[in-house]
């Protein structure tokens, strides 16, 4: 809010990535809020200050961005305080160009909220235009918006979140604005305001269409009471003061919307506050006024539109030339639950802001790029459950029960020192934390699914710096796995053609039982070698397969007779657990037992020593030196070797959003005629039922009875082949 709130972003600018942490203080409180910027020495680059890039002014003073009235009012403050000069950056240029930014970068940022139901708002970016912006601070600006960086200010009101808390605050004694919110859920506003039925004898006025429960004059009928201020409630009192407001603003609002023909109108500004009866009252006077002809929406980050303009206005200094995309991240409950812990190392995701996502080593860089192979037709993730209470249900217990084991993990990835301990404790009550609010309010992060959870807990972890829960394992089950490698090579080499497919294909089915996020498979692990295990699930890899298109693949890649097919050009491989251009796709950070991009070209390198075909692939596709690999005959020439190649994918979980993946993948992709998605997160809880322009073989054993049953009518340990030609 303009006026009661002084919003302010220090934050650094990498090169690589980086993240936004958002604080809100109000004008009151605007010592404390430079306490804790002295305290955590924000002005100075803060703990990690070699990462840290400021701007400096022309005498060697380091420059804040701001915006809002208290980036002019408090200027001195700060430069006695702190030394520091702010940048001020115009708060409506700040304000509607970081709305068209959260508009477009971020899913499932707009949403309506009727009746207590909030619903979210799939807008088209090239039918985003024009619409009206309200933002209500102390007073409300309407804003007419007609594209990037074309608007207006068309009207306005002096009454809004100034006038609710000014009058709140003397009539009621609440200290605080939020206070004053919270006493409103508890009142009655029948007490104090003067409704239709209160003139009409509790008959409908319906010649006009105006039911007896519309408020025909607000805090009407304390004209005709003799009671003093004392004696009305205070909630009833705060209340009937946000209906009041909050109509007006609606009705106001929609007339502007209706004098230049909009029909879309989006409300931000700190008033809101994601608070629901406010949003239900001005939704309800938008609809009320236009008969259902326009629609109130709002933003789930709308507190910090100005913050985010003032931080992201560094653009006019070189951000705009990098190629980065926004990724909402939703830890934001762990370091109020727990004592203070260090400060993650740098790069890595956030804590309940907004990521630039970076480059290889320990960060998650991500492009929003769209597969370029060509997604037809796209379902990222098989249950949305807001609207499905059963499967919402059921995961959240999974979850939680899986809870202890991947704590006890995180713990002994980090040698089980009295800090991981701490950490491990903090991390669970976070993470449950959220599970708790998700069950209380499914829509507070999204529109939500079970990757979009697993995403979750793998931040929480990366968080609290568990950087790779499962990193001794990876590594115990590498060497074990590359120590019978030699044996399987020449297995494989005195095969016939249509047999070594088989075998392949058996292979990585019968693998895919190492899932350290099925419980099933981790009572597995606690009867056996990782070997005997591959043994017993391969013993039992017998065919027909639940879903099983392997002739089909057969057919496509060694062909039918003597009619030979075409060659693909480039595969890219999905990797799960540690005749064409391969390129193996790999997560950009931990998550589970999964293989990641840093670590496969020392796999790639180790396997190569025992075969000359994957060591030249190896060398042709950049992964390999002349040094790293010895051979006998000393001959270099790999021009007729196909390359292989491992790429990132830009994400941090089991599963895999192919709306959003790195531009190194993107651009891998654009030759690609055959992918191969492998593992239940990214072949089955996502992109079960995604179409591609190339061939598609997805691979997987479902290690789920639940999801057996639904997905393919079968029983936990069921495998799917499923080969989709090119559409």
């Amino acid at each position: 809010m303009k006026r009661l709130e002084f919003r302010m972003v220090i934050g650094e600018l990498p090169i690589l990535g980086g993240r936004l942490h958002f604080v809100k203080f109000e004008t009151s409180k605007i010592n404390e809020c430079l306490d804790f910027i002295s305290s955590k020495q924000l002005h100075r680059g803060g703990v990690d200050s070699h990462s840290w890039r400021s701007d400096i002014s022309s005498n060697g003073n380091a420059v804040i961005k701001a915006t809002g009235g208290g980036a002019y009012k408090y200027a001195d403050l700060f430069k006695e305080r702190l030394g520091v000069s702010l940048d001020k950056e115009d708060e409506m240029d700040c304000l509607v160009d970081r709305t068209n930014f959260l508009l477009k970068a971020i899913r499932h940022e707009a949403f309506t909220h009727m009746e207590g139901q909030k619903e979210f708002v799939q807008i088209d970016q090239n039918d985003l235009f024009p619409y009206l912006l309200v933002n209500i601070g102390s007073g409300v600006s309407m804003i007419k918006v007609d594209g990037d960086g074309k608007f207006e200010r068309v009207s306005g009101t002096n009454v809004g979140g100034g006038t609710y808390w000014g009058l709140g605050r003397l009539l009621t004694k609440c200290k605080s604005f939020d206070e004053l919110l919270e006493l409103s859920q508890k009142g009655d506003n029948r007490t104090i305001d003067m409704l239709v039925g209160d003139i009409y004898g509790g008959m409908d006025y319906n010649k006009i269409g105006l039911s007896a429960s519309t408020i025909a004059s607000s805090f009407g009928k304390t004209i005709s009471e003799k009671k003093e201020l004392t004696g009305y409630r205070p909630e009833d009192i705060s209340l009937s003061l946000l209906r009041m407001i909050s109509y007006n603003i609606g009705q106001i609002s929609y007339l502007n919307a209706l004098r230049f023909g909009l029909k879309r109108i989006f409300f931000g500004g700190f008033f809101i506050r994601g608070h629901a009866y406010t949003m239900d009252t001005i939704s309800f006077a938008v609809q009320f006024w236009s008969k259902g002809e326009a629609q109130a929406m709002f933003l789930r980050h709308e507190g910090f539109l100005g913050a985010l303009g003032a931080f992201m206005s560094y653009e006019k200094h070189g951000l705009d030339d990098l190629m980065i995309s926004w990724m909402e991240k939703f830890v934001q409950k762990g370091t109020e639950i727990t004592a203070p812990v260090p400060m993650a190392p740098s790069g890595t995701t956030g804590l309940g802001g907004f990521e630039v996502p970076s480059s290889k080593g320990g960060t998650l860089r991500s492009d929003a790029s769209a597969l370029n192979v060509g997604v037809l037709h796209l379902v990222p993730t098989l249950e949305v459950f807001p609207q499905l209470a059963d499967p919402k249900m059921y995961w959240f217990t999974v979850l939680s029960e899986h809870l202890p084991d991947l704590v006890d993990k995180a713990v002994a990835s980090e040698g089980g020192t009295d800090d991981s301990k701490r950490r491990g404790d903090a991390f669970a009550r976070a993470f449950s934390a959220h599970l708790a609010r998700l069950m209380e309010e499914p829509a507070a992060y999204g529109k939500l699914g079970l990757a979009n959870l697993l995403e979750l807990r793998e931040e929480c972890l990366r968080e609290f710096q568990f950087v790779d829960a499962y990193r001794s394992i990876k590594q115990r089950e590498n060497e074990a796995s590359l120590a019978v490698l030699p044996d399987l090579l020449v297995e494989l080499d005195s095969m016939t053609e249509e047999t070594r497919l088989l075998t392949l294909i058996e292979g990585v089915l019968a693998a895919n039982i190492f899932d350290w996020g099925s419980r099933a498979c981790v009572e597995l692990y606690h009867k056996g070698t990782i070997i005997e295990i591959y043994r017993m699930s391969r013993n039992k890899m017998q065919r027909p397969w639940r879903v099983d298109d392997f002739d089909a693949f057969r057919e496509r890649m060694l062909g039918s007779g003597d009619k030979k097919p075409r060659p693909h050009k480039r595969a890219l491989l999905f990797v799960d657990n540690s005749g064409a251009d391969v390129v193996l796709v790999a997560n950009s950070l931990p998550a589970l037992n999964d293989v990641t991009a840093m670590e496969l070209p020392d796999i790639v390198a180790e396997a190569a020593k025992h075969c000359d075909i994957l060591r030249r692939a190896a060398e042709a596709g950049g992964l390999l030196v002349d040094a790293m690999i010895n051979t006998s005959d000393g001959s270099k020439d790999n021009s007729s070797s196909v390359p292989l190649m491992v790429v990132e994918n830009g994400c941090g979980s089991p599963c895999i959003d192919l709306r959003q993946v790195s531009s190194e993948l993107a651009a891998a992709a654009k030759d690609a005629d055959l992918i191969v998605l492998e593992g239940m997160g990214r072949a089955l809880h996502t992109n079960f039922n995604a179409q591609f322009k190339c061939d598609a073989l997805k691979l997987a054993m479902v290690k789920n009875q639940r999801l057996a049953e639904k997905l393919i009518k079968g029983n936990i340990y069921d495998c799917v082949c499923r080969y989709e030609p090119a559409s």
